[in-house]
């Protein structure tokens, strides 16, 4: 396996961390907002975190990393600049997420914010599997 090879197999673990975090962060906002309780969940919310942390930062150290080193992409390609913005989308919007779900009476906005952040990585995966205009 080439260097690239590996760069590219740990971009896409990136991404399916990115993408199980958000999915286990709906499954403890719609627990919250059954009534579940909050400390039985902050075990669950810290995980969660940790692995949206790798995720958020091994899809963009690895992305620009392929972009850099694959002949024919460039950073300034219109796919790969789409796919920069609705990372910077998503993740403001998971950090505001976040933020909200520790405010008092902050669940439904979290929960707003938490879908902002997941439509924009839907998108982001879209425009990875198409790359419209590559």
């Amino acid at each position: 396996m080439s260097l690239t090879d590996w760069i590219v197999a740990l971009h896409l673990l990136a991404a399916f961390a990115l993408v199980a975090a958000l999915i286990l962060f709906w499954a403890v906002f719609l627990a919250l907002a059954s009534g579940g309780e909050a400390p039985a969940l902050s075990g669950m919310a810290r995980i969660g975190g940790i692995v949206i942390g790798i995720g958020v930062a091994g899809t963009l150290i690895f992305g620009i990393w392929l972009a850099l080193a694959i002949d024919g992409y460039a950073l300034w390609d219109g796919w790969i600049i789409a796919a920069l913005v609705l990372w910077v989308v998503g993740t403001g919007a998971g950090d505001m997420a976040g933020r909200a779900s520790r405010e008092p009476g902050g669940l439904q906005r979290a929960m707003v914010l938490h879908g902002i952040s997941s439509v924009a990585v839907l998108l982001v995966l879209v425009d990875m599997v198409w790359k419209p205009g590559a």
